[in-house]
Formats: structure tokens, sequence, C-alpha cells
């Protein structure tokens, strides 16, 4: 009897302990801590990506499309493509490419400290874009190719090979994930890099989840009528540096601390707008006798579904006469009136909560559909918030093309899928 006693305390002990245990070394319960980052120089031997079909660099794996090359590893003493940088650090730096047949390139690696969900971050990097970046386009996907101006740009080289002027501006995108190449949560995106000599480019984030692994993902700037041919070089990247939260403006993008450069950006963002003609001003004929004006007409509602008295929570609604280009997510003026509809709702009745739900119809790849019918959402968020919703009151989400609401094998069933709704959250 007396012995039983006594192991069952002890089992009651060793519990304890064990629980105490899981509680210091569970992720949840760790405080946020420097992360470093294997090999930020990119230091390794200089390889040519488009002929030798293979990456080796320390710390980083290649997230690459399948049959298609991986990054370039440019160096000091030996560059590829007609590349003439230098590094910023070390000896070598990594060159990455975004294609005109819809392929781009990314590298991941493992942290050897997680990232932990609600904490903010601070992550700098060295970026560049190359003057002249020639190189070739795999013959079978070459009808792949809608960009006519990739088209334009290309030369022969000594050995009669077509070669291809890959020089536009792209971003730098930063994901997370639970293992490698898994892009579970986009952390931060780049402004278009246009510089042609090495800038530090500064971004904070704030991860919604606890992740193990990192990747840099060069990618299109967006919006893009069609793929492009586009390069960016890294280099000299920091550690991941736990930081108080800045303001909200200043989270998932990036800075860059260069009078010149943020002027390049401002003139180019100029250049890129359409002017608008100015409305001719009505003639309005002089009346010399009393004339009775007849009331304005009532202005028909667009959404008619969206009725303070009738709604309830969970109710998905499209939203009407809300146009975009072809991929694109800028909407067209014309679209304006129905958004305005939902921020007079949102400004009447103030405890009501939504999200923006993006959706695409079934043609293009799903990644592709994953972050066009995101990004057409939250261009929908930014609208209510910059009108002046709180943004407590929205979130935004795209659902690609998993949810149609008609066939895909007709135009009329592709475009009815191709929307935008709003769910009611909360009443």
């Amino acid at each position: 009897m007396y012995n039983t006693v006594i192991y069952k305390g002890a089992m009651r002990y060793s519990l304890l302990l064990f629980g105490l245990i899981s509680l210091v070394v569970h992720p949840a319960f760790t405080q946020a801590r420097i992360i470093p980052i294997t090999n930020p120089s990119f230091e390794g031997n200089p390889t040519q990506g488009g002929t030798q079909g293979r990456f080796s660099l320390l710390g980083w794996i290649d997230c690459g499309f399948k049959d298609e090359t991986p990054p370039d590893i440019q160096g000091a003493d030996k560059t590829f493509f007609e590349v003439k940088q230098k590094p910023f650090d070390g000896k070598t730096y990594l060159g990455m490419v975004v294609r005109a047949t819809n392929t781009w390139e990314r590298v991941s690696q493992r942290l050897q400290v997680p990232l932990l969900r609600g904490q903010c971050y601070k992550f700098s990097i060295y970026l560049s874009r190359a003057n002249e970046y020639l190189s070739g386009l795999k013959v079978d996907k070459l009808h792949k190719v809608r960009d006519s101006e990739a088209l334009k740009k290309v030369r022969t080289n000594a050995a009669g090979q077509v070669e291809f002027d890959f020089t536009n501006p792209v971003v730098l995108r930063i994901w997370a994930g639970n293992g490698y190449c898994n892009q579970k949560e986009l952390l931060a995106e780049s402004q278009a890099i246009i510089n042609n000599n090495w800038m530090r480019y500064d971004f904070y984030f704030k991860p919604k989840f606890t992740h193990e692994y990192f990747e840099l993902e060069a990618y299109y700037e967006i919006p893009v009528s069609a793929p492009y041919n586009g390069n960016v070089l890294l280099d000299k990247a920091s550690n991941i540096i736990p930081v108080p939260c800045p303001p909200e403006d200043k989270l998932y993008t990036s800075t860059v601390s260069n009078p010149e450069y943020n002027k390049a950006q401002d003139e180019r963002k100029e250049t890129k707008k359409k002017p608008k003609p100015k409305p001719k001003k009505p003639v309005i004929p002089k009346v010399h006798h009393p004339v009775e004006v007849p009331p304005p007409p009532k202005k028909e509602k667009i959404i008619k579904a969206l009725d303070a008295g009738k709604i309830k929570e969970g109710q998905v609604i499209k939203i009407e006469k809300l146009y975009f280009d072809a991929d694109s997510t800028s909407f067209r003026e014309e679209s304006k009136a129905a958004l305005d509809e939902i921020y007079e709702f949102l400004k009447s009745n103030p405890n009501v909560h939504i999200e923006i739900g993006g959706h695409t119809n079934s043609r293009p790849r799903p990644l592709y559909c994953n972050r066009l019918s995101e990004a057409r959402a939250k261009s929908v968020y930014d609208y209510l918030v910059a009108k002046g919703i709180d943004p407590g009151r929205l979130s935004y989400r795209g659902y690609g093309k998993r949810k149609p609401i008609a066939t895909n094998k007709t135009r009329e069933g592709r475009m009815k899928n191709q929307r935008v709704e709003i769910k009611i959250l909360k009443l």
C-alpha cells in the first residue's frame, strides 16, 4: 500500500514536469528571437543556370517550374548573359528572372528559428536590376508568349542562338510556409525594382501563422496585361529581426531611403497614368421667365440585395457592375458607382462587418487564379478603407477558381464565375 502511494505521487510529479517542459519548448510560448539567414549574400560557385540546369547554393533550394532552368549565381570574376553588375557583398550574388511564358523563379530555405504568429519583423536585402540580361526561352513554349514587346526584344548570339532581353522591372515577393517551396502566406512585396545600382530595401511584416520556411520570389509587377521578361539581382540579405509593430501603412511593402529612387518611382507612376479628358461644361440657355423644374429622377440601386432590413449573417451578395480589365487588378472608373453604394451602406450601418471575396474562371493556372482573385478583392478593400471605412470591419480573400457558380465551358458561364462578392460576417 505504501509503495503504491509513492508510485502514484511520482507519476503525478513526472506528468507535471513534462507539462512544464512542453510549455517551455512549444513555439506558441517561445519569445521572439533574431532569425539568422543561412548564406545571406548568396555565396557559391558562379553557375549559369540556363546551360548547367542545376542549382547548388548553400542554404537555398530552387523552387522554380518543372523543366525550367534555375536561378543564376553571378560572380565578381564571372557573370553570365551580359550582366555586368559587381556584387555588393562577397564574391557572388543571385540573379532571378520572370518569363513571358508565364513562369518565374524563386528560392527557399528552412529557418533556424521559426517566425512567430502575430510578431512584427524587419528584413532587409540589397536589390538591383541588370541593364542587360540576355537569355533564351524554350522553343516549345514560345506559343505561350502573348507580350508582343517581349518578342520584339530578340537578338541572335555568335552561336546563332536566339536570345531575349530580360530587362523589364519586376517585384520581389517574400513568402513563408510549412515546407520548402510551400507558399502558405505572402509576408511582403516590394515596389517595382527600377534601380540599376544596389539599393537596400527594408520590409516589415507580421505573420498570421507560425512558419519555419522562408522564400524569395521574383514576380511580375501587378497589374500586368500579359507575362513579360524581366530580372532582379539579390545580395546581402539581413537577419530577420523582431521589432515593435510599425504603422499599418509600413507593413507588407518595401521602403527605400533614397530620394533619387523615390523621385524616379513617382515619375514612372505618372507616365503610366492616362490623362483623363476634362468634361465639357454644359451650355445652359438663359431663361427669362419662371420654369418649373421637375425633380431629378430617383437613382436606381445597383446592388439591390444590399438592404439593411433584409440581409442576414452569412449572406453572400455579388457586386454588380464591377469591371476589371483582363489580367488587371485595377477596376474601371464606371465601377465606382457600385463601390460607393457599398461605402454608403457600411457608413449607415456601422455594426456590419463584411468579407470581400474574389473569384476567377477556370482558364488560368490555380496559383495565378488565387493571386489575381485576392488582388482584386484587395482593390475593393483598399477603396473602402481610403473612403473612411474602419479596416477592422473589412477582410478580403481570394478564392481563385474553387467556387464556380456556372459552367466554365461557355463564355457566359466564365463571365459569371469571374466576380467579386461580399459576405455579411456580422450585423
